[in-house]
């Protein structure tokens, strides 16, 4: 049975980020600074969305002399499909309940 939760604002975060350019390998280090979140907070969540099948990781193919190869990550069709519903919860949330349609499970009017 898979859970329908709601992704975190941290998992949201991440997901917006790559869904900028979501053809373009990123850099963990490179999304957490962007983003603004450390890499005990980061790289769980980059996991997570990897397992998931909404991100695809792949190793530098050619780093510079003296450095290791590190992860590059991009959004997946499912991914994009994602942050592209978090945008639009996003933007549901932020609309006054007074003008929005009742999601199933919300009650209408007043006790």
């Amino acid at each position: 049975m898979t859970r329908n939760r709601r992704p975190s604002p941290q998992t949201v975060a991440v997901l917006h980020a790559l869904a900028e350019e979501p053809s373009m390998w990123r850099y963990g280090y490179e999304l957490g600074q962007r983003i603004g979140l450390r890499a005990g907070t980061l790289y769980p969540i980059l996991m997570r969305l990897r397992d998931r099948g909404l991100l695809e990781a792949t190793w530098e193919s050619d780093p510079p002399e003296g450095r290791p190869a590190r992860h590059l990550y991009r959004l997946t069709g499912a991914g994009r499909h994602l942050a592209a519903e978090t945008a639009t919860d996003t933007i549901t949330d932020a609309t006054p309940a007074s003008a929005r349609t009742p999601r199933p499970g919300e009650l209408r009017g007043a006790w």
